[in-house]
């Protein structure tokens, strides 16, 4: 099977457009997001989406590089780790985003939000990290 970088240069890209979308409605101070439902809805989405291209791309890049299977989404960024496509460490800290997301999509668990978006501003350039790792990785790989 054919490893498809196309299909994650594509998705790496909404991401970055995604990352941008985010960034500028991290101008909105807390208070604004939180008082505001549709401030919080969008946040949440972007959120959201930003997660599902990473899972997106994870499971191509178990899929195409053969590798065990996840247990669940969580465990696609600790299989990645393993094996050095992002950094084991990185892998470790951004991997509980997909409980979050879960939280957002289904309703799981109740969604501090005030949490969410103080943790969402904080962290926010772990999407970028995470973008330039897989980056690095594709251009290691084509090397």
């Amino acid at each position: 099977m054919t490893f498809n970088e196309a299909f994650i240069w594509e998705k790496l890209t909404e991401i970055t457009k995604y990352q941008e979308e985010l960034k500028q409605h991290l101008k909105f101070s807390d208070q604004e997001i939180l008082g505001d439902t549709g401030k919080m809805h969008i946040a949440e989405r972007i959120f959201q989406l930003i997660v599902d291209l990473m899972l997106d791309i994870n499971s191509h890049f178990i899929k195409e590089l053969n590798l065990e299977i996840a247990d669940d989404f969580q465990g696609t960024f600790y299989i990645l780790g393993k094996h050095n496509v992002l950094d084991a460490d990185f892998a470790q800290k951004v991997a509980p985003i997909v409980g979050i997301r879960n939280r957002i999509v289904h309703g799981y668990e109740k969604l501090d939000k005030e949490r969410f978006v103080n943790e969402l501003r904080q962290n926010y350039r772990d999407f970028d990290r995470y973008i330039e790792s897989v980056r690095n990785y594709l251009h290691a790989k084509t090397k």
